[in-house]
């Protein structure tokens, strides 16, 4: 579990930092906790320790309402930094109302749902919407609802930039939408501008960790691969954790 220091680049880390960022974890439990238990062996007797997680810890894999438990424990214990995927934000609009639940449960929210407690195939009646969303909104902890609220777009540590999906070519980091940050593709993963920093993100399966030299891509696919990758940022080094 592990990759070499695969180069170096111009951008950076702030010199004495070390920055963990994890690919999408789709209810993986599993696959968290042993990358979990190889940063923490490769960390020991590094100072300072930051972990990013990319967004997308819901849908499609079987522990989300765990996963969800976890990275809380250590965003409140760590310091975590925790970004919100566009799954985080398909599940929110569905139990808020404001988008549409059957758009959240064909993208895997109902294998969220089911960590939960609640099987959406048990709901089949005219109003089977609005009483989904009931069941899910009294089934879902306070505590799992604050953490889904309070999830960031993006952060930046020296010269790298962090965020789920990626950013829009042309426009300067800080005025990114939140949209972009969440959702883009093609444009951003088409491109080969410099974006201003390195940008480190999810949201695009591929089949190892893609490193170019403007952007970063971390999501390996892990809910169906049973990959789930980190890179370890230090200085102008790379290098590839995984399970």
């Amino acid at each position: 579990m592990g990759g070499a220091v695969t180069g170096t680049s111009p951008y950076r880390i702030p010199d004495g930092m070390r920055v963990y960022a994890f690919g999408d974890i789709h209810g993986r439990l599993d696959l968290l906790e042993r990358l979990l238990e190889a940063v923490e062996r490769d960390a020991a007797g590094h100072a300072d320790v930051r972990l990013v997680f990319l967004g997308d810890y819901v849908d499609r894999g079987p522990d989300s309402r765990a996963v969800i438990e976890r990275l809380a424990v250590l965003k409140a214990a760590r310091g975590a930094i925790c970004l919100t995927g566009n799954h985080e934000a398909m599940m929110r609009a569905a139990l808020d109302g404001s988008g549409p639940l059957e758009r959240w449960l064909d993208n895997g929210g109902a294998a969220a749902l089911a960590s939960y407690g609640v099987r959406a195939e048990d709901f089949d009646g005219r109003d089977r919407e609005a009483e989904l969303r009931r069941a899910a909104q009294a089934a879902i902890p306070a505590g799992h609802a604050a953490f889904l609220a309070a999830l960031e777009v993006s952060a930046s540590f020296g010269g790298y930039f962090f965020c789920h999906a990626g950013v829009r070519p042309s426009v300067a980091l800080e005025r990114q939408t939140d949209e972009d940050l969440i959702w883009i593709r093609r444009a951003f993963l088409n491109s080969t501008a410099d974006f201003g920093k390195r940008v480190v993100h999810g949201h695009t399966p591929v089949e190892r960790v893609d490193i170019r030299p403007n952007r970063i891509d971390v999501d390996t696919g892990a809910y169906k691969t049973g990959r789930l990758s980190c890179v370890a940022l230090e200085g102008a080094d790379v290098r590839v954790l995984q399970t």
